[in-house]
């Protein structure tokens, strides 16, 4: 515990400390354990647990970069019970494999300390701040329910276990948009940087799919070349986003006057529409494993819809960041994603490398298209002059970017 006079409160300033770092490298874990439950189950089932145990983690890897913006992670108190929570994650981790079988109250009751750590470094970073405590109470809530679900499921047989995991992610994630989030407190370059971190976690373990599928077969000149091509697929999504996107949003919610308003874009366009992303991006490498690990064979439908669906998923979540920052729908990747999916049908009637080979073709032409077309104001944003205006409109420059 802290001693006496010292506050566990975040002082002033954006920077990512090691040991938020730290933290996140049990959520590596956590994000390959899900891509674990989609192999071994290649189904539209088994592909929906493992989306379900990937919004479970998700929920709760926001969380702490939530409380990160409050708590001083320098502290020693702090840097013991994140150790605390990271051991609770890891047990949730290794877990997940069998989250909805013989591990499911394991990963449950794991599950519970972890996020209940979090409550009491949220408690303890909050003296005097009424507003802040309020916010703490109404989250406690809504995740004692998400829990007790998840207790709960642990019991039952399906198709009510799964029905109890969605209602679990829907009160954890319903919980600050229901009930409002001025209590908050937001450091705006910290929690951007946070979440650009997670992005690039998920594009590491699409790497990493890429090498475990080359694991699984021989590796020969057509191996090699395919995984060179993942390696450009998983580029390409890169290059999406951190181009342009996460300079000018990180700048836009800087530029916000602290509150409500502030809280509730952070909110929806970083701990909401990060998931499909993230999703995608998993989804994604799910595909390339096997794409990669049997080049001459075609895919089955479930694995094409995760290859080509991902990318469609990490596309339209960042419409969808657009239209959330910048009131705007960004049609060049509406349209992309929806040529994907009008792949998928005709994927299993073609070998599993034609497939890899279309879809990373479509994303780069569509990397091509917007760094040319938009080149000027591309170039003006990344000089660091396309700063949003202050009342939640994105500035005439920066509107008519692509991203």
């Amino acid at each position: 515990m802290p001693r006496p006079g010292r506050s566990l409160t975040r002082r002033s300033g954006s920077q990512v400390f090691p040991l938020e770092l730290f933290f996140d490298l049990v959520f590596v874990l956590a994000v390959t354990q899900c891509t674990s439950i989609m192999s071994a189950d290649p189904t539209w089932a088994g592909m929906g647990r493992g989306l379900l145990a990937l919004a479970v983690l998700w929920w709760a890897w926001t969380a702490y970069a939530w409380l990160t913006s409050v708590i001083d992670p320098e502290q020693d108190a702090t840097r013991v019970t994140m150790f605390a929570a990271m051991g609770a994650m890891l047990v949730v981790s290794v877990c997940v494999p069998q989250a909805f079988g013989a591990l499911a109250l394991t990963f449950a009751v794991a599950y519970g300390v972890v996020r209940a750590v979090q409550i009491v470094l949220f408690a303890l970073a909050s003296p005097g701040d009424r507003d802040l405590r309020r916010s703490v109470a109404i989250l406690a809530s809504s995740t004692a329910f998400a829990v007790g679900l998840l207790v709960g499921a642990a019991f039952v047989d399906p198709p009510l276990r799964e029905a109890m995991w969605v209602l679990a992610v829907l009160f954890d994630l319903g919980g600050p948009f229901l009930f409002g989030s001025a209590g908050w407190r937001l450091v705006p370059g910290h929690f951007a940087e946070r979440h650009a971190a997670v992005v690039i976690i998920a594009l590491g373990e699409s790497i990493v799919a890429i090498g475990v599928g080359a694991a699984r077969t021989d590796v020969s000149p057509q191996v090699i070349a395919a995984a060179v091509l993942g390696v450009f697929l998983s580029a390409a999504l890169w290059w999406l986003h951190f181009d342009v996107v996460a300079l000018a949003t990180e700048r836009h919610l800087g530029a916000m006057e602290p509150g409500r308003a502030q809280n509730e874009l952070a909110r929806d366009a970083y701990s909401y529409l990060h998931l499909p992303m993230v999703a995608g991006i998993v989804l994604m490498a799910l595909g390339m494993t096997t794409a990669i690990a049997h080049l001459d064979r075609p895919l089955h439908l479930t694995i094409a819809a995760a290859l080509a669906g991902g990318v469609t998923s990490f596309l339209w979540g960042h419409v969808a960041f657009r239209w959330r920052f910048a009131g705007s729908i960004n049609r060049e990747r509406l349209a992309t994603g929806a040529l994907l999916v009008v792949l998928i049908p005709f994927a299993p009637s073609v070998p599993a490398w034609v497939a890899l080979v279309a879809v990373a073709v479509i994303t780069w032409a569509l990397v091509t298209y917007e760094t040319t077309a938009w080149s000027d104001t591309r170039a003006f944003i990344r000089r660091d002059h396309g700063l949003p205006s202050t009342d939640g409109t994105m500035s005439s420059t920066t509107e008519e970017t692509p991203d």
